[in-house]
């Protein structure tokens, strides 16, 4: 561990020559204050690792030192010295924040153990705060790739969301996201330091999910020996989030009606009423309100849980992100496994745009990991696909022979431009955002490929 950097503080001028002396031949960095007031000015100027701060100065004492770096400079430990140690003193100084009560005459392995143990205490501390860091990278914002424009408009929805109490429903094809963006929103949110808590409804048989997220009492059920808590009280002041949603029988539903409406709920088996202050974030991938329509899900469940819907296209209409999605898996894939891939041959890359994605985001993860795991050159080709997926594109590219490989592109091509039109209902301009090129150049694909807008059509005949 390098040496600490420390600040003494002392109105004794021959104390803190001789401290400050003995200190520097240990090989720690050292300023000096002789005053609250220089004190102060010095932890202004720079950052320290520990202050060791004398309690009685001449305009001050050391706890206002301690109160004002608490404030103002919390990455320095502060460990007060007084020359009149008492029990009442020492329990004081704790209290109000310090890290250790040194009482003079000072032993040098006591007072070097104390810096020791402080300068450590801030390394764990600023340990944590990178990993925080880190973790909040992985699960927030930064974490989602997307460019098209209704992924936008969702990073802006949660932004515009994550400091509300508001339920917020996910909705979206298996495999887009859905935990992701549940998780970007407590990240944006005032609650990100508190628990994340993820339960997968559908994973469940009803007796055990309402433990899970209620909890229950010794005794309650066969198995029961001692009282568990549930997630929702687990993520008290958090977030919790309820993946398959619309799995929920009606018994269940009943009961998340009531805590979404007055956050009260008790143990299986219990009689006290516990309150939960949580965030409450759904998720699933089917149409409750056809499933409302049904009688499968409660309709006043069905209003309570979509006051903010978040709509997750699937990734054949993301097709423009389809290369950044594959670029960030390769490059994390490939640095997590040590190989040597540096990118898509363009075929390759045609290939996965030109396929349809029924597992989303997370079938592309898989088959970026398995080309790069088991891929033997740099670059990805067509032959490093899984044959799934190349069986299963909507256009197959036929062998070039003679013709030359950008003759052979043409049909792929119209198809995949064809397919975004469709999906944009002949928008020019959200098909070309979506597709990664400007206007113009997608009216002359459009003309050189025949590709004319129905309607269009319809009027010439």
């Amino acid at each position: 561990m390098h040496k600490a950097s420390l600040l003494l503080v002392d109105d004794d001028r021959h104390v803190l020559h001789s401290m400050a002396t003995w200190l520097r031949e240990q090989g720690y960095q050292l300023d000096t204050a002789a005053s609250r007031a220089e004190a102060l000015a010095a932890v202004g100027r720079r950052k320290y690792d520990v202050a060791l701060v004398d309690i009685r100065l001449g305009d001050g004492d050391g706890f206002d030192v301690l109160a004002w770096c608490r404030q103002h400079a919390p990455a320095t430990a502060v460990i007060l010295i007084t020359g009149y140690g008492t029990v009442d003193a020492a329990v004081e100084a704790i209290r109000a924040g310090a890290f250790d009560f040194l009482t003079k005459p000072l032993i040098d392995e006591e007072l070097q153990m104390a810096i020791q143990r402080a300068a450590t205490q801030q390394e764990v501390i600023e340990e944590n705060k990178t990993l925080k860091a880190q973790l909040d990278l992985r699960y927030g914002l930064e974490h989602i790739i997307g460019q098209d424009h209704r992924m936008v408009r969702i990073f802006d929805m949660i932004q515009a969301v994550a400091d509300t109490k508001a339920t917020v429903l996910i909705t979206g094809e298996s495999g887009t996201g859905k935990s992701l963006i549940a998780r970007a929103i407590h990240r944006a949110s005032a609650r990100r330091d508190k628990p994340f808590v993820e339960i997968a409804c559908g994973a469940l048989p009803e007796t055990l999910l309402e433990s899970e997220l209620f909890g229950h009492v010794a005794g309650a059920f066969t198995g029961a020996l001692g009282e568990k808590m549930g997630k929702f009280m687990q993520a008290n002041e958090g977030t919790i989030f309820l993946d398959e949603i619309s799995t929920a029988s009606p018994g269940m539903q009943v009961k998340l009606l009531r805590i979404l409406q007055d956050f009260e709920f008790e143990q299986v088996g219990g009689t006290k009423t516990f309150t939960a202050d949580t965030r409450v974030i759904l998720a699933t991938n089917e149409d409750l309100s056809k499933a409302v329509t049904e009688g499968r899900f409660r309709q006043d469940l069905y209003y309570r849980v979509n006051v903010i819907n978040i709509e997750l296209p699937p990734l054949r209409e993301r097709i423009s992100d389809i290369p950044l999605l594959a670029r960030h898996f390769l490059e994390r894939i490939a640095r997590e496994s040590g190989k040597q891939v540096q990118g898509f041959r363009e075929q390759a890359m045609w290939a996965l745009q030109a396929y349809r994605w029924p597992g989303n985001v997370r079938e592309l993860q898989n088959v970026i990991e398995r080309a790069v795991l088991l891929g033997k050159g740099s670059m990805i080709g067509v032959e490093d696909l899984p044959n799934s997926l190349m069986a299963a594109a909507p256009v197959a590219v036929e062998p070039v022979g003679a013709r030359g490989l950008k003759q052979a592109m043409t049909a792929p091509e119209r198809q995949l431009i064809l397919d975004v039109l469709e999906a944009n209902r002949w928008n020019r301009l959200a098909t070309a955002e979506a597709l990664g090129i400007n206007r113009t150049t997608l009216y002359k694909k459009m003309k050189r490929l025949g590709l004319e807008e129905p309607r269009r059509t319809a009027a010439a005949s």
